[in-house]
């Protein structure tokens, strides 16, 4: 309150002394505000910020430069996002002389409802489409944020850049035969030009497809089919072909294979060559039981002579069993005696007869239901 002129001090006297109670509650009134933290008086909320992304990294992919990093998962003040954030993704081209300045500018959105179509291995991975033959040479500087909030998006992530290059063409004709040891994969290496000066080696990838999903007509494109397993680098190659032991008969595999060149100290792949899709099947049978030998067993009180049978067990891990087949007639297979797959390599034949000349075979047969050769035979008389 302004102070009071002293020529008016005593005419205003009464109102002053009127307006001293009003004055004393509107204090009292602002002191309990201020003390109770404005009960009763809406607070704005501070704008959720997510913490800043710090492990951005660029690679070019063909046309494209492949952006990489991990979202973040919790805010600066540490509370766990309930949500994913929308992904800002900002670019600048930084001019001829390597300016330190420059000004990235916001180039594309995702939305919270489609970040997860972007994820892969626990990472975000986002291709920007290029034009090598305009850009040539050219520094492409990155930088993301994330938004949790409209008011306020979060800190800058770290600024990383891509020299982009003329690509080297991918691989053709990729094509594969499936042995019962691997998938092996075989293709056409792209044609050499100048664009390809410095091409070293290819790099095979491959995805699993999930079960029952269907593969578009015109498959072109990965991820245009649902997967189970996302595509995943399985190593690199330095011929035109690769061998895939670590694969499971039954599922279906999409394999892609890229060119590698090496431009300026910079790695460069090319695009994925077009999609091979291949279902292994297992039609491999075991290898014939060995070593089949027989042992008589004279007539007991408590048992009836019989034949005791025993040969070495198969060495596949997929093994599901042994068939048993006897003739009377040594060249003939005869018939099987077992009616139920036996476990282990022992066969006791408790239905044999005195004086019979009797010819044994042993299978074995794997989980895929493949049946193996006949062991050799083994001929065995019963005495009188």
């Amino acid at each position: 309150m302004p102070p009071v002129p002293a020529s008016r001090k005593h005419s205003d006297s009464s109102r002053s002394f009127s307006q001293t109670p009003i004055r004393t509650v509107v204090l009292f009134f602002c002191a309990s505000l201020y003390a109770c933290g404005a009960p009763g008086v809406p607070t704005p909320p501070k704008p959720l910020l997510p913490k800043p992304v710090q492990d951005l990294a660029a690679r070019q992919q063909g046309d494209a430069v492949v952006l990489s990093f991990t979202l973040p998962k919790e805010s600066t003040e540490g509370d766990q996002l309930v949500s994913p954030p929308a992904i800002e993704i900002f670019r600048a081209q930084r001019p001829a002389g390597g300016a330190e300045k420059i000004t990235t500018h916001l180039i594309y959105t995702v939305p919270p409802n489609l970040v997860d179509t972007y994820e892969h291995e626990g990472k975000i991975e986002f291709r920007d489409p290029l034009d090598p033959a305009t850009l040539k040479g050219q520094e492409m500087v990155y930088m993301v944020r994330t938004r949790a909030s409209r008011k306020r998006a979060s800190d800058d992530s770290n600024v990383i850049s891509a020299r982009v290059f003329s690509a080297p063409p991918a691989p053709t004709g990729i094509r594969a035969t499936v042995t019962e040891s691997a998938i092996e994969l075989s293709w056409t290496p792209p044609p050499r030009d100048a664009s390809s000066a410095g091409f070293t080696t290819y790099r095979v990838y491959r995805a699993e497809l999930a079960s029952g999903a269907v593969i578009p007509a015109k498959f072109s494109y990965v991820a245009q089919a649902k997967l189970a397993v996302p595509l995943a680098l399985l190593a690199p190659a330095t011929s035109t072909s690769f061998r895939d032991t670590n694969f499971n008969f039954g599922l279906t595999y999409v394999y892609v294979v890229r060119s590698l060149t090496d431009v300026q100290g910079q790695p460069i792949e090319s695009g994925d060559s077009a999609p091979y899709v291949v279902t292994p099947k297992d039609v491999f049978p075991p290898g014939a039981p060995q070593g089949l030998v027989s042992v008589f067993v004279p007539a007991t009180a408590e048992a009836a002579a019989h034949i005791e049978l025993s040969w070495d067990i198969n060495a596949e891990p997929d093994l599901a069993g042994y068939w048993i087949y006897r003739s009377e007639q040594p060249d003939t297979p005869g018939r099987r005696i077992n009616t139920e797959l036996l476990l282990t390599p022992t066969f006791r034949d408790m239905t044999t007869l005195q004086g019979k000349r009797y010819t044994y075979r042993v299978t074995a047969v794997d989980r895929s239901g493949n049946e193996s050769s006949f062991s050799t035979p083994l001929t065995v008389t019963l005495p009188q």
